[in-house]
C-alpha cells in the first residue's frame, strides 16, 4: 500500500489528573495503534488539543512518539495556522527528519477568500522540505476550500499531495474527487462517511474514532480499498453510534473517555475543553463493553 492510502488516526495527547502530560500513557496508545493494524500516525492535529500545549510541551510530544514508533510506520506533523507569515517560518525551523509530511489546515478565523487560501498554500508549499496534505474542515475553520481551489493547488504546488476533507459533504468530495489529479489522495476527515468517500475513490482516512477501534476500523478502510462494500459495511454499522457519541460533547473530549474505558489514558482535557458528563462517559462505557463482548 502506497503511503497515505489506508487509516490513519490524529493522535490524542493523554493527560495526567494534574494535567500534566502522561508520556507512559501516550506510548500505550502508539503501540496500541501499530499492532492494529493502523497505516499512519498524526501528530499535534486538533484532537491532540495542540492549541493548548506549550512549545516545550510539543517537542516533548513529537519526541515520545517518534521514540515509541521506532520508524515503524509513517508520521505525519500538523503545522498551521492563520499566519501565513508565521506558518512558513514554523516549516522552515521545525526539525521535520522524523516525519514523512506535513498536515497543515486552512487559515481559521481570517475567513479569506479562495484566492486567499490559495496564496496562503502556495507559499507554504513552496517552503516545505516535505509533502503537504491540506486540511479542510469549515467547522472549524469558518471557511470552506471548494473543490476547484484544491484542484489548482494540486496543479500548480507539485509537494502538495492530498487533502483531509472534513466538510462531511460526500457530495463535495465525489466533485473534488473528479476534479483532482489521479495521484492525488482524498482521505477523508470525517469519520461517519469514511466509507463511502473510499468506496467513491478516496486513499482512506485520517481518523479520530479509529484510534478507539484500530483493528475494527482499519479493517473496514482495507475492505473499502479493496471494494468489498458489504463486508466493509458491517464494520461501518458496528462503529457507527460510537461516532456520535465520541463528537456529542466535542474533540477529543469523547475519544478520551473511551479510551479511558480501554485501560490506555486517562479521560482528562485541558480547558476551555471540559471532560465528558457522566451521562456520556456511561454511554460510551455500555457501547464499548457491547462491542469487545461482540468481538470476543
Amino acid at each position: 500500500m502506497s503511503a497515505f492510502v489506508g487509516t490513519g488516526v490524529a493522535l490524542v495527547t493523554p493527560f495526567k489528573d494534574d494535567l500534566s502530560i502522561d508520556f507512559e500513557a501516550l506510548e500505550r496508545l502508539v503501540e496500541d495503534q501499530i499492532v492494529n493494524g493502523i497505516d499512519y500516525l498524526v501528530v499535534l492535529g486538533t484532537t491532540g488539543e495542540y492549541s493548548t500545549l506549550n512549545k516545550q510541551e510539543k517537542e516533548q510530544v513529537i519526541d515520545c512518539i517518534v521514540k515509541a514508533n521506532n520508524n515503524r510506520l509513517p508520521l505525519v506533523l500538523g503545522i498551521g495556522g492563520n499566519n501565513t507569515m508565521a506558518v512558513v517560518e514554523q516549516v522552515k525551523t521545525t526539525n521535520l527528519s522524523a516525519f514523512q509530511a506535513v498536515l497543515s489546515v486552512s487559515p481559521y478565523y481570517n475567513k479569506p477568500s479562495q484566492e486567499g487560501i490559495f496564496q496562503h498554500f502556495k507559499l507554504v508549499a513552496e517552503a516545505s522540505p516535505l509533502p503537504i496534505i491540506l486540511y479542510n474542515v469549515p467547522g472549524r475553520t469558518s471557511s470552506n476550500i471548494l473543490p476547484e481551489t484544491i484542484a489548482r493547488i494540486a496543479r500548480e504546488c507539485d509537494n502538495v499531495i492530498g487533502v483531509k476533507e472534513a466538510a462531511g459533504d460526500i457530495v463535495q468530495a465525489m466533485r473534488l474527487m473528479s476534479l483532482v489529479p489521479k495521484d492525488f489522495k482524498v482521505i477523508s476527515g470525517d469519520d461517519m462517511i469514511t466509507l463511502p468517500m473510499t468506496l467513491a475513490g478516496g486513499a482512506g482516512v485520517i481518523s479520530v474514532i479509529g484510534q478507539g477501534f484500530p483493528a475494527a476500523f482499519s479493517q473496514m478502510v482495507k475492505l473499502g480499498l479493496e471494494g468489498k462494500a458489504k463486508e466493509a459495511y458491517q464494520f461501518h454499522y458496528k462503529i457507527a453510534p460510537s461516532i456520535d457519541l465520541i463528537f456529542a460533547e466535542g474533540n477529543p473530549v469523547g475519544i478520551k473517555s473511551l479510551l479511558e474505558k480501554k485501560g490506555i489514558c486517562s479521560k482528562n482535557v485541558r480547558l476551555p475543553l471540559v471532560n465528558a458528563s457522566e451521562v456520556l462517559q456511561a454511554k460510551i462505557g455500555d457501547f464499548v463493553n457491547d462491542f469487545h463482548a461482540e468481538v470476543v
